[in-house]
């Protein structure tokens, strides 16, 4: 992982982000942690799919499904 990258998460721990996966779903919620590989653990998350919201509560995310990681202005 490029260290930009695990700086930008590491800095991002507790807040909100958006997390943009290879099957073109969107995940948004609040970054509890990660690990090297780009695996993501989520609390409070949701599924965005256009307008629609779907609550999903705490996921972990596999890093290969992983394509962005982006803050959300809340």
């Amino acid at each position: 992982m490029a260290d930009t990258t695990h700086k930008f998460l590491a800095e991002s721990i507790g807040n909100i982000v958006l997390v943009k996966l290879k099957d073109n779903g969107k995940v948004r919620g609040r970054l509890k942690t990660f690990d090297m590989h780009l695996n993501i653990v989520l609390e409070d998350a949701e599924e965005v799919k256009g307008d629609e919201v779907r609550p999903l509560g705490t996921v972990l995310i596999r890093g290969d499904s992983v394509v962005l990681v982006s803050p959300v202005e809340v």
